[in-house]
């Protein structure tokens, strides 16, 4: 199982602070895989992802969140508790 770091990531609105990611990525290691191919990935255990805050230094791993009735999605966990560091990210160049 690989390990990769995320380091940007891409919205259709990049402003918006409340909109979908469509892709995350690694410039630096050459990577841009869209939500879904991390989603699977994630699944079926063949990879795991993370990003780490650029203040303090600290790993969030990359999970997979499953609401009733919307699709799943991704968001950074770490100290415990689910939070949003991957929607702070810069925008993966395309």
């Amino acid at each position: 199982m690989a390990d990769a770091q995320v380091t940007c990531i891409n919205k259709p609105h990049v402003n918006s602070s409340h909109e979908h990611i469509t892709h995350l990525g690694n410039p630096a290691n050459q990577w841009r895989w869209t939500r879904e191919q991390v989603i699977t990935s994630i699944d079926a255990g063949t990879n795991t992802f993370y990003v780490i805050d650029p203040v303090s230094g600290v790993r969030a791993d990359i999970g997979v969140v499953r609401e009733s009735g919307r699709a799943p999605y991704l968001r950074t966990y770490a100290d415990r508790q689910w939070n949003n560091n991957l929607l702070s990210l810069n925008q993966c160049p395309i």
